[in-house]
């Protein structure tokens, strides 16, 4: 079962990273959370940036930040939402993040990720 569908993924000429996503109601984040009123989960959004930036830099990484994280409405099941991400030049594998619901923000912060070493 997937918990979330990328599509659209892109990185355009300036290197921001756009995806569309569409959370299925099955999607195991709604069990639980909460039972008749479900809601996607924060750490679900933030799962979902780090998805696209992942999958676009196309190496294996690891979050070793978040900041400024805003959490301005509800996300429900079959939702449609937008992901944008945008490098921040002065600050390597940090990226400013929203996550849009119709054209409205909906959850917003700064990301950044390193390579994660590989096992020994």
């Amino acid at each position: 079962m997937k918990w979330h569908a990328l599509t659209n993924l892109n990185q355009s000429d300036l290197n921001e990273i756009s995806a569309n996503v569409l959370i299925p109601p099955e999607s195991p984040w709604f069990r639980g959370h909460f039972p008749g009123e479900p809601i996607l989960p924060g750490v679900a959004q933030l799962g979902m940036v780090y998805d696209a930036i992942n999958h676009v830099c196309k190496q294996k990484l690891k979050i070793s930040g978040i900041r400024r994280v805003r959490f301005k409405h509800i996300i429900r099941p079959n939702d449609h939402i937008k992901i944008v991400a945008a490098p921040l030049k002065k600050e390597k594998g940090s990226y400013s993040f929203r996550i849009m619901l119709q054209e409205e923000p909906v959850c917003s912060g700064i990301m950044t990720v390193e390579n994660q070493p590989e096992p020994e």
